[in-house]
């Protein structure tokens, strides 16, 4: 698909539910959606329209909690990113991994590191926090606190 197809298309497919977009250059392109478009907004992406998934960021804004879904179209050398922005007071989102299982480390480093749910994942767990890491304490966010961990017995000073 080339670039100059893709908005028209996602304006066609997507209606009343692509909020706003963006050209920002001639090889990237913004559009918003409402989170509870987001898995209906990546199938079209994957499966009709060749895109590929190439990460997601999470983003603390204080007011609200913004996800970056990052995407390419190769063949046409342009980028889409698709924004979501979610309630910060309860930052929920469907799961992506039922249409792209690469979804789903990028999920979960989200919901450790941000308290991003992603409802329908298929194993919320630590990747790179410890276990024992305290619930409600997401070091990416904003308003973080860092957390007083006791030295170990064996550790030198």
């Amino acid at each position: 698909m080339n670039r100059e197809e893709i908005l028209p298309r996602l304006q066609t497919e997507l209606g009343a539910k692509l909020l706003r977009w963006h050209v920002k250059s001639p090889k990237r392109l913004f559009v918003e959606v409402a989170p509870e478009h987001i898995v209906e907004v990546a199938r079209l992406l994957y499966d009709g329209l060749g895109a590929r998934f190439q990460i997601a960021s999470g983003i603390d804004l204080l007011e609200a909690m913004e996800i970056l879904y990052h995407w390419a179209f190769d063949a046409s050398d342009c980028l889409l990113t698709v924004r979501v922005r979610l309630d910060r007071t309860r930052p929920e989102i469907d799961s992506l991994t039922p249409v792209l299982k690469a979804a789903e480390w990028i999920e979960r480093e989200m919901w450790e590191l941000l308290g991003i749910n992603f409802r329908n994942h298929p194993g919320l767990a630590h990747l790179l926090l410890k276990e024992d890491w305290p619930e409600g304490q997401y070091p990416l966010r904003r308003d973080y606190k860092k957390a007083e961990y006791p030295k170990p017995a064996d550790a030198h000073d």
